[in-house]
């Protein structure tokens, strides 16, 4: 009984607590129901009102910014209502407001209510102050903020955690203190521009980045400059004149008469094949002070031909070969008479210092000429460094340094290089001279001041240049694959005829016909080398059979159209090694076709539905070259026809490459093509 009375009573004591718990528990049940919903019905932020809030913290001069109104919404599908606004499938992905005459206080947090932004650029305004905190836009993926009055240092961890940015501008402003070092951590940087402004101390060592834009030039910099950046040219570190180490002057101290100024304007010509800056052997500093003591006017060409101009000498004029008559008549023939016998060892000089031209239609210069030019250092490629050199009496022309052509021997390569120079089509750079040297040889061409397709593709922004639109994109690969097409007929011997085609062998005429450089080079190229640098040793075929085809062409055609296309840059082609993890091909076909328009195509070329079609062909056309099995690739062949076909605009394609055009004629478009993906 007395157990019985305990049980009744331990029971009636829980059922006690559990209804005395219940309505607390179901209070909190209740509270986390409504926050819940709440939450879940919460309207995602209203881009009218955010852009709003952010206008109202900017001083405004003039009209700008004027149809920026509560009635009419910033975006209409792909298209902008709005001043400034760049839109897609109506999202708000970009701000670019430019050259506005904006000031004022920039609202970033405002900002943040945009979950789509991932480009701002207010280039050439009057921005004055500190930087922004752009790190609460940590999806941003390019900032353009060069070109106005921004001041003060830059902490060391303001950048941390921004681990899209790509692109950053910040150049021409009036930044003090040292780069913040949290750059270095940003992995998908491959744009930094810093130039003119006032950063001091030590450039931190970023990795080794394969930069399409750095430029710390004009600053107060410091030191030697980073492993990861002595690849780069010297103008990106122009100057800073307590900086040092490659590409500039060596770190060891000058000797005293030495002029650390950088030079203004164009570098002094080719100083860079004379020895000044590089260790000199002892035979070669006896036979300079031989020289010397002769009074004779020379200078010795060294074998660093390829390094950048030498502060220490700057402005000054190279001094010609040596001069005795039977070595100028010998040099200024470019004849086969120098090679003969009786002319000694200044005959073999003045021989071995000769150019040799492959066409009749330039004005004839030589050695001595180039040596007393004006030059500058355009870039340094995959073989080695291009210079610019302007000949006193006569055309701009750039040297080309190449060591790795050993694979023939010279009967053999200056054979080669006579069936080069007798090709001509105009979307082909004509070869014009060469000069042979067995240890390196130089390639002599017309310079292009348009630039290469790389440049106005990944850099045109930093140099203030408009994009690229559709019609002139796709005007471009139509010239590509043309000169493409007479390769392979001219050149049918040859098992890849080009065999090196990328966007920075692509230059750009004053028109923006393209212009195809270092093509038919396979054959003299040493293999060794041609296995690691030239893009045709990159391709599928060669990485599963070690291997090149005709069709190899073809594979690097797919991904220079895609590259077009996208606007980004081909990791494979950066590498290397060979293949890559994820090329262009691989993330185009990752994407969902319906979502090609906003993620796939590069939103700069501003083409309207009725050229849609055809970009989309085209997108097409260039997965189609890259497919990875070469027995079911198009040969060159169909792949020209197939980019023949496309139609381009009756109204033509913009020689400036400008941004949106809203005139588009209908031809962009065939008959029976819809904006409906397939």
């Amino acid at each position: 009984m007395k157990r019985s009375k305990m049980s009744r009573c331990s029971m009636r004591m829980r059922r006690s607590v559990h209804w005395t718990l219940f309505p607390q528990c179901s209070l909190i049940l209740l509270l986390l129901f409504h926050i819940n919903v709440a939450s879940s019905a919460a309207p995602p932020p209203d881009p009218t009102d955010t852009l709003l809030k952010f206008k109202d913290s900017l001083k405004i001069s003039g009209n700008a910014l004027s149809n920026w109104v509560k009635t009419t919404p910033p975006c209409d599908g792909r298209k902008a209502n709005w001043d400034g606004v760049l839109c897609g499938e109506g999202k708000l992905w970009g701000l670019q407001l430019e050259k506005m005459g904006l000031s004022g206080h920039i609202n970033v947090t405002a900002l943040t209510q945009l979950p789509d932004l991932r480009t701002v650029s207010m280039m050439q305004n009057n921005f004055e102050g500190s930087l922004p905190d752009w790190r609460k836009l940590s999806t941003l993926k390019t900032l353009y903020m060069s070109e106005n009055k921004f001041s003060g240092d830059i902490p060391s961890d303001f950048f941390q955690g921004m681990k899209q940015l790509k692109k950053l501008h910040l150049a021409n402003n009036q930044f003090t203190g040292q780069i913040p070092k949290s750059l270095t951590t940003l992995d998908k940087l491959v744009e930094l521009t810093l130039q003119g402004n006032k950063f001091s101390g030590k450039i931190p060592d970023f990795p080794q980045v394969r930069w399409t834009v750095f430029n710390a030039s004009k600053n107060d910099l410091e030191g030697e400059i980073p492993d990861g950046l002595r690849k780069l040219s010297a103008d990106s570190f122009a100057g800073n004149k307590d900086l040092c180490g490659a590409p500039l002057h060596a770190c060891s101290a000058p000797s005293s008469h030495v002029n650390t100024e950088k030079p203004t304007g164009v570098s002094t010509a080719l100083i860079v094949i004379m020895i000044v800056i590089a260790v000199i052997s002892i035979g070669a500093a006896i036979f300079f002070i031989i020289v010397r003591r002769r009074n004779k006017r020379s200078e010795y060409l060294s074998s660093n031909i390829e390094a950048p101009p030498a502060p220490s000498v700057h402005n000054r004029s190279v001094s010609p070969v040596p001069k005795e008559p039977d070595q100028v008549s010998q040099t200024s023939e470019h004849s086969s008479k120098g090679t003969g016998g009786g002319g000694g060892s200044s005959g073999k000089k003045a021989d071995s210092l000769k150019l040799s031209f492959v066409r009749d239609d330039r004005e004839r210069f030589d050695m001595q000429d180039l040596l007393k030019a004006s030059a500058e250092v355009l870039g340094s490629g995959s073989f080695g460094s291009s210079y610019k050199a302007a000949l006193l009496t006569g055309p701009v022309m750039v040297v080309k340094r190449y060591k790795q052509m050993n694979n023939v021997g010279r009967e053999e390569f200056q054979e080669h290089m006579r069936r080069i120079g007798r090709l001509g089509h105009p979307n082909l750079l004509p070869l014009v001279a060469y000069y042979y040297k067995k240890e390196e040889k130089l390639l002599i061409t017309d310079h292009v001041p348009n630039g290469s397709l790389a440049v106005r593709l990944h850099g045109h922004q930093s140099l203030g240049q408009p994009s690229l639109d559709w019609p002139t994109r796709l005007k471009i690969v139509k010239g590509v694959a043309q000169g493409l097409k007479y390769l392979y007929s001219e050149l049918p011997s040859v098992i890849t005829p080009h065999g090196h085609l990328k966007s920075s062998n692509v230059l750009l005429s004053k028109s923006f016909e393209p212009l195809i450089t270092d093509y038919g080079l396979i054959p003299v190229v040493t293999q060794e080398h041609a296995q690691t640098l030239m893009v045709a040793y990159k391709s599928p075929e060669y990485v599963a059979t070690k291997r090149i085809t005709k069709k190899t062409d073809v594979w690097s055609l797919g991904v220079l159209i895609l590259e077009i296309l996208t606007g980004k840059l081909p990791t494979n082609f950066l590498q290397h090694g060979k293949g890559s993890e994820e090329d262009l091909e691989s993330w185009v076909n990752s994407v969902p076709r319906e979502e090609w328009f906003t993620q796939v195509f590069d939103r700069e070329m501003g083409a309207n539905k009725n050229c849609e079609g055809e970009m989309l062909k085209l997108l097409n056309i260039g997965l189609d070259c890259c497919e990875g099995d070469v027995e079911k690739r198009w040969d060159m062949k169909e792949a020209v026809e197939r980019i023949e076909e496309l139609k381009e605009q009756e109204n033509g394609g913009g020689g400036s490459g400008g941004g949106p055009n809203e005139d588009l004629m209908s031809s962009c478009a065939s008959e029976g093509d819809t904006t409906k993906m397939v």
